[in-house]
């Protein structure tokens, strides 16, 4: 049973209400001698362009839709957020938009470019020694100073919030055999096929987990979320290091596989994105093409397959790191 936050009439109810703070971003369907010689020339691989949302990711969707629904004296607070990069660029500019504060906890290890855009949009940026660290600061300038948590990825306005990036796949794409959605903490990947569910009920999906940071895939596995004693991986928008109960259960009841790929299959699909569609992504980005060329290698032999491009914040010299390695 689809929770009533995750109907269709609510998805399209929550894309109005984000009206043209967010982009209604392009798709494209891949054409090149590489790729189909990875994929098969029977097959139509057809890319929505999520990068090209405003601040460079799918997350502005989830944290415009639950900094929205803040009363006015939680808005007076203010709003807090904990991130790897690209979700506290994304809480950054939606309490910009509504006038209220934000501040948001990131990782030393952060990028730099991303740490500079959370501040050009108005964030005061606390760091902390590790994603672990981020969550526990996180919590106590929840208890210190009344802020609203704005999740990166757990919860029903979260969900609703990715959930119209497959209302406008669809509308746009039409009929797909399959679509390949990134996983982090499955916020992304769970709305999405909470959507396409019922949008295109034969429509495959598959969530793509990177390796060192797989927590959905052995949360699936045991029957309930876990959290990872470590991650690692060069995907550090993938990184979160725990399931989470509403996420865990979309992605249970929606998602019809997820597969894995390591550093070397991203850093491969960095390279051809660069070379076939002239994109710059970073490695999370990457992760749907990575699987598609990868672990679903030989999988498919026909069909229009979907891929999500997640987002990408990413600096020239890390970019130029993957690519050469």
């Amino acid at each position: 049973m689809v929770d009533p936050a995750l109907c269709l009439d609510a998805i399209q109810e929550c894309r109005a209400r984000l009206g043209d703070r967010i982009v209604t971003t392009p798709i494209h369907t891949w054409r090149g001698p590489k790729i189909s010689a990875l994929v098969g020339t029977g097959i139509e691989v057809v890319v929505k362009l999520e990068l090209l949302q405003v601040t460079g990711s799918f997350k502005p969707r989830g944290a415009l839709n639950v900094i929205g629904a803040l009363s006015a004296q939680e808005l007076a607070r203010g709003v807090v957020a904990a991130s790897g990069g690209n979700h506290a660029v994304a809480v950054a500019y939606a309490a910009q938009s509504v006038g209220t504060s934000a501040k948001v906890v990131m990782p030393r290890a952060a990028s730099s470019a991303r740490i500079e855009l959370a501040k050009i949009y108005g964030a005061e940026v606390e760091l902390a020694a590790d994603i672990a660290a981020v969550y526990a600061r996180t919590e106590e300038i929840v208890a210190a100073e009344g802020r609203a948590l704005v999740h990166p990825f757990e919860g029903p306005l979260t969900a609703q919030g990715t959930a119209t990036v497959a209302l406008e796949f669809s509308q746009q794409a039409g009929p797909l055999d399959a679509v390949i959605v990134p996983i982090g903490g499955g916020g992304l990947c769970g709305g999405m096929a909470a959507a396409f569910k019922q949008l295109q009920p034969n429509c495959r999906i598959i969530g793509v987990e990177p390796v060192g940071a797989d927590s959905m895939t052995r949360s699936l596995a045991v029957g309930h979320p876990i959290r990872l004693d470590k991650v690692t991986t060069i995907a550090d928008s993938l990184g979160a290091p725990m399931a989470l109960p509403y996420s865990f259960a979309l992605c249970r009841d929606f998602v019809d596989e997820l597969v894995l790929v390591d550093n070397s299959q991203m850093q491969q699909a960095m390279r051809l994105l660069f070379e076939e569609m002239k994109l710059a992504v970073e490695p999370a980005c990457a992760a749907s093409s990575a699987a598609l060329c990868g672990p679903l290698k030989g999988r498919f032999t026909g069909g229009r397959i979907g891929l999500l491009a997640c987002g990408t914040n990413i600096d020239g010299a890390t970019f130029s790191r993957h690519l050469a390695a």
